[in-house]
């Protein structure tokens, strides 16, 4: 997008180039209409409200009784229908505000933009040197531009020159760069930019953010040739000195340094698992022999005795049959005495 730059005198200097991501985007109406309408239910107050019938002061007896009087029925004298009564659906006290994403905000201000450009509604100025916080130099400004509605001066930063020379000016409005909104532009029929405002506004709006957590990555993770240095430097170890070599007929013993292992949850010993850790142990300590714990068997389980089998005596081994003898005594002997038989 080519711009003409302007000197305070009003006198075309150059054409400067800018980028077509900022400054040559096609217009978005509906993307626009809903940054419109965020920007400006964000100003709201919010703060006008009104009393129901339950907040208006008196009314705390009946005017008349129910019947008997030919009037209507009625219960108080702060209803709605009443003169000085309650409000029906009255406002009450509220926030209007809305968040409205970062590309949004940022694809909106764009379109604005690439649309004043078009339009021929957006002048680069080369500095702002001739404003010297007075009403009449920005009003000279504004004639040698050939500016007679509305207008936004925006600048790199916040010039206090440029915000007093304006501020009796009601149709002319000044602003930072990096305050710009959709809404500010769409206000004013003509942007006054400076250039290092442009250049800035080119170099930031034409990359588009990744998100709170991708930013902090990139920041968080330094150059491949720079050093890294977290706190004071640790003093360097002092090099082991060799000793003389041993003679050949002393035994040099082997130190080996033991690391202390976690002492293991206590659980219930199966054969499998001592199987298992039978070879372990004998990895751990060569050349001693390792006793392995024989494993319990599990008990047998007893079979629930009912109470019919407990009441059943147990069977009794047959007694073994006596002895023949040589006379065998008579199963009825006979009684001496028939009397007493």
């Amino acid at each position: 997008m080519q711009v003409l730059v302007k000197n305070q005198n009003g006198d075309a200097l150059e054409s400067i180039e800018l980028n077509d991501a900022v400054f040559n985007v096609p217009m978005n109406p509906s993307l626009v209409h809903q940054a419109m309408v965020i920007y400006q239910g964000n100003k709201r107050q919010g703060t006008s409200s009104t009393k129901t019938r339950a907040q208006v002061s008196g009314g705390g007896r009946k005017p008349w009784i129910q019947k008997h009087t030919g009037r209507a029925r009625q219960g108080s004298i702060r209803a709605p229908q009443w003169r000085h009564g309650g409000v029906v659906f009255g406002p009450h006290p509220r926030s209007y505000r809305a968040a409205l994403p970062k590309r949004m905000k940022r694809q909106a201000l764009r379109c604005v933009l690439s649309d004043k450009a078009r339009q021929d509604r957006l002048v680069c100025l080369d500095s702002t040197d001739t404003i010297d916080g007075r009403t009449k130099s920005m009003a000279q400004l504004l004639e040698n531009l050939s500016v007679s509605g509305s207008a936004l001066v925006v600048t790199k930063g916040s010039d206090r020159d440029v915000v007093m020379a304006a501020h009796n000016l009601k149709k002319v409005w000044t602003l930072p760069v990096n305050q710009l909104n959709a809404q500010e532009l769409l206000a004013r029929d003509t942007v006054i930019m400076t250039v290092e405002a442009a250049r800035w506004a080119e170099e930031t709006l034409a990359v588009e953010p990744h998100g709170r957590r991708g930013a902090k990555w990139a920041t968080a993770v330094p150059a491949a040739d720079a050093p890294i240095e977290i706190g004071e430097p640790e003093a360097a170890a002092p090099e082991p000195v060799a000793d003389e070599a041993p003679a050949a007929d002393e035994a040099v013993p082997a130190v080996e340094e033991e690391t202390p292992a976690p002492r293991p949850r206590r659980r219930r010993t199966t054969a499998r698992t001592t199987e298992a850790a039978a070879p372990e142990a004998a990895a751990e300590t060569p050349g001693e022999t390792s006793i392995e714990e024989e494993a319990p068997k599990p008990r047998p389980r007893r079979r629930r005795t009912t109470a019919r089998a407990a009441q059943e005596p147990a069977a009794e081994a047959p007694a073994p049959d006596p002895e023949p003898t040589e006379n065998p005594p008579a199963e009825n002997p006979p009684a001496e005495n028939p009397e007493e038989a």
